[in-house]
């Protein structure tokens, strides 16, 4: 269900047709607001363009609506927070067949709005991006931790796994096709729109423009909205959870290798290597074990990304994914009675010793490790199936 409230809007006459409607997301902005609406009528004015600026307001308890419908805005009430949900209803609101958004803290070059509307419409793009990286930054406009490894790191990943060419994935000054934002399906609430809004498009195989922009500071003692790791981490998360085929593809390698050196460790005992290298004894087995464990975690990882994404997964996790639960059911009952066999049988022999100088590290790290690994695997199955049920 939508979260905007009805449009709050002034006397003026309604444009009969409009090419772009530019999107303010704004929450207590009585500072800058007016500035950055003036900037974008200077660029978009003298062009031609038929457009209207909408500026979604997401709770401000200061000045910015009043100021917004006293330059001639459209103000559209978002009682749901967040920079995404601020955005997605200011969107959904616009009446121009490209819809152009950018913060309202002053930061960006709004006279770029025009070229990079221009450029949508030259390359009949479904998307252009004002990419701050390609343009001129501000000495303190962006910190350096955003600007020399959160930006380049996150766009880094989004093009390898994505296969895009871009320069500027956090970049908040975009055009779209609004059509194809429909198609899309953006969900996200937070920061992370961003991310959601590049990667959705990649998917699609649209077509995305980029065009040289800038950054420049904002007005002394802003608090600025983006909280740094809470926000790169949402990024992140978000990223990976697109791309399930990655941990798909991780876990199989890592399990599949760990457990097969672990097999054999187990058969062939500590060897030495020219005298020099000691392998396979109880050290690298203990931490084939926990590359065994990772590797399993991976892959349930991956299980339970395509449990909420369109993406297909390899066969073989399909049958997981779907195994009939009392197949399930007796599994788990055979991994319970060989885990406390293998209980009661270290507890025997360790009685039989006097309770001292137990050896058997080397054969028991083999046994815990296709335990681990079945156990962990089979619960992880089994929260599969819990999460199934809820949907």
């Amino acid at each position: 269900m939508s979260s905007t409230l009805p449009l709050i809007t002034n006397n003026h006459s309604e444009t009969p047709a409009t090419d772009l409607s530019f999107v303010f997301p704004c929450l207590n902005e009585e500072a800058t607001l007016a500035a950055c609406i003036q900037q974008v009528n200077e660029s978009l004015a003298p062009s031609g363009i038929a457009y209207e600026i909408i500026v979604a307001d997401n709770g401000s308890t200061d000045r910015s609506r009043e100021i917004a419908l006293s330059l001639g805005c459209r103000v559209v009430p978002v009682a749901e927070r967040g920079y995404g949900a601020a955005l997605r209803n200011g969107i959904e609101a616009g009446r121009g067949e490209y819809v152009m958004f950018a913060d309202s803290d002053s930061t960006y070059l709004y006279a770029d709005a025009a070229p990079l509307y221009l450029a949508a419409k030259k390359h009949n793009a479904d998307m252009s991006i004002a990419s701050r990286m390609k343009g001129r930054i501000e000495p303190g406009a962006m910190p350096p931790l955003h600007r020399y490894l959160g930006t380049p790191v996150l766009t880094w990943l989004i093009n390898i796994l994505f296969h895009g060419r871009l320069s500027d994935c956090n970049s908040g000054f975009r055009c779209l096709r609004k059509e194809a934002f429909k198609k899309w399906d953006i969900r996200s609430n937070g920061m992370e729109f961003a991310s959601e809004l590049l990667i959705k498009s990649l998917k699609a195989k649209a077509v995305v423009v980029e065009t040289s922009s800038g950054l420049r500071c904002g007005p002394p003692g802003r608090v600025a909205h983006l909280r740094t790791w809470r926000d790169g981490m949402r990024h992140l998360l978000f990223i990976f959870s697109e791309k399930p085929r990655l941990f798909e593809l991780l876990g199989i390698v890592a399990l599949l290798l760990a457990t097969f050196l672990q097999t054999a460790a187990f058969f062939t005992g500590p060897i030495s290597i020219l005298d020099k290298f000691h392998i396979f004894d109880v050290h690298s087995q203990a931490m084939l074990l926990l590359a065994g464990v990772m590797g399993a975690q991976f892959y349930l990882f991956s299980c339970m990304l395509y449990l909420r994404t369109e993406d297909r997964p390899l066969a073989l996790t399909r049958q997981l994914i779907h195994l009939d639960e009392g197949v399930l059911f007796f599994v788990l009952l055979s991994l319970m009675t060989l885990m406390a066999g293998t209980i009661g049988f270290v507890t025997l022999k360790w009685s039989l010793q006097g309770f001292v100088n137990l050896n058997m590290a080397h054969d028991l790290l083999f046994w815990v490790h296709v335990l681990a690994v079945s156990i962990l695997f089979s619960f992880g199955l089994l929260g599969l199936h819990v999460l199934k049920k809820a949907e």
